[in-house]
Parts: structure tokens; C-alpha cells; sequence
């Protein structure tokens, strides 16, 4: 399981930084991707433990850079062996359907689309073509609990990531002639930098108490589970989609 190419998407910070130390720690060289901000993602990759880490850069909603990124990534590395899907946008602002106007509802609905759902399947598309020139690999989506139990203030990225999870067992079946799996990881809210503004007092409080636990999830949780799923061990969980909320929700 050691000395893969792991391509993770959104590694700059959060949940994707976890992701990546989580591929270092096991031995694998990681590409971290930012959309904007090198110096961030540079600081990651020199607290990575091994070596032979890379920073690549593309705003994912642009299929040009998309391409090119993805094919710096598998020359920096020498070849891809995963990707994990985690770049997104929850949007930049709240759209209720009663309370935006038309025009902005349908820019909102442009932004998260282009970058949650087409964006990530730009990606995966190119990273595909490296994996079965290499006779395999493992694609991990970082989808949300929000695509089953709904995002009324934020209904654009409930639906992108309901698209993902489809999109992601379209490709299970697809893939596996090619000898390449394809699952998801469903997080809840989870404590990281982006969610911050949220957690904080009874907001915060109230979040928290959706959960039995008491808390919210923590990155390294869901990193544990993405390792897993990229793990050779993992083949059979191929198109399976993992809750990680605390039972906050639970489907049926």
C-alpha cells in the first residue's frame, strides 16, 4: 500500500490537508492541490512526513486548467494511483429559494455546479485516463450528508453533491473492467477553518447537538475512512457511499 500517487483535490487546508498527511503517513507521495493560494499549499506539502510531495494548482471549474493539472500531477509523481475528489464550494453566499432574486439564484446555481459536480468530473475524467494506461486505481468522492437529507439555505450544493454520488456509481460500474473502484465518503459538519464561522456560540451549540455525540467531526476521521476506501482491501466497497455524521442523520 505504500509509495502510491495520490492526486487530492482542495488540500490546502481542512478536511483535503488531513487527507493528504493521512496518504504521507502511510508512505504514498501526495500532489496537493489549491485553487489560488501556493504558498498554503506548499506549507503543507513541507509538513508532510516522506518526501517526493508536489504542489499543483487549477481552479477546477476551468476544464483547460483542470487537464493541465491533472497531467502535471501524474508527471510530478510518475503516474496516479488515486484521486480523491474533495475540492468544493458550499457557495459564497445563502440562497433560499423565497429569498434570492432570479438572477442571483441562477449565478449561484452556475458557481456550485460548475465547480462541485461538472469541475469534479472534468477531473476524474482526466485522471481516468492515467489510471488505465497504469491497468488500475481508486477514485474516493468527498460527498456531503447533504445530498439526502437536503441544504434549504444552500440547495445548489445539496444537489451538486447528490450529483456526485451519482456520478461516482455511474463510474463504479463503468470503471471495473478497467480494474478501477470508485466509492464516497458523506460527511456531517466537520471542525475545520471553513465551518468555524458556524460552530461558533449557540449556532455552534446547536450543531453540535445533532449528533448523540455531542460534537462534530473532526478531519482526521474522515481521512481514516478515505485511506481505507483507497485501500486495495477496500475493492469490494467499490460505488458504496459512507456516512461519517455521528448519526446525526441517518438514512434509510
Amino acid at each position: 500500500m505504500t509509495n502510491r500517487k495520490i492526486l487530492v483535490t482542495g488540500s490546502s487546508r481542512g478536511i483535503g490537508r488531513a487527507i493528504a498527511a493521512a496518504f504521507a503517513g502511510a508512505g504514498d507521495r501526495v500532489a496537493v492541490h489549491h485553487r489560488d493560494n501556493a504558498a498554503m499549499a506548499a506549507r503543507v506539502v513541507a509538513g508532510l512526513p516522506g518526501d517526493g510531495h508536489v504542489v499543483v494548482g487549477a481552479d477546477i471549474a476551468d476544464p483547460a486548467a483542470v487537464k493541465a493539472m491533472v497531467d502535471e500531477a501524474a508527471d510530478l509523481l510518475g503516474g496516479l494511483d488515486v484521486l480523491v475528489n474533495n475540492a468544493a464550494s458550499y457557495g459564497r453566499v445563502a440562497h433560499p429559494v423565497v429569498e434570492v432574486g432570479y438572477e442571483q439564484w441562477q449565478q449561484v446555481w452556475r458557481d456550485t455546479i460548475d465547480l462541485n459536480l461538472i469541475g469534479t468530473a472534468n477531473v476524474t475524467w482526466c485522471a481516468v485516463q492515467h489510471m488505465i494506461a497504469a491497468g488500475g486505481g481508486r477514485i474516493v468522492n468527498v460527498s456531503s450528508r447533504g445530498a439526502f437529507r437536503g441544504e434549504p439555505g444552500q440547495p445548489a450544493y445539496g444537489a451538486s453533491k447528490a450529483g456526485l454520488n451519482a456520478l461516482g456509481q455511474s463510474l463504479a460500474v463503468a470503471l471495473a473492467p478497467h480494474n478501477i473502484t470508485v466509492a464516497a465518503v458523506a460527511p456531517g459538519f466537520v471542525e475545520t477553518d471553513m465551518a468555524a464561522s458556524h460552530l461558533r456560540g449557540e449556532t455552534g451549540a446547536a450543531i453540535r447537538a445533532q449528533s448523540p455525540f455531542g460534537r462534530v467531526g473532526r478531519p482526521a476521521e474522515i481521512a481514516a475512512a478515505v485511506l481505507f476506501l483507497a485501500s486495495p482491501e477496500a475493492e469490494w466497497a467499490s460505488g458504496a457511499i459512507l456516512d461519517l455524521n455521528g448519526a446525526s442523520y441517518l438514512r434509510t
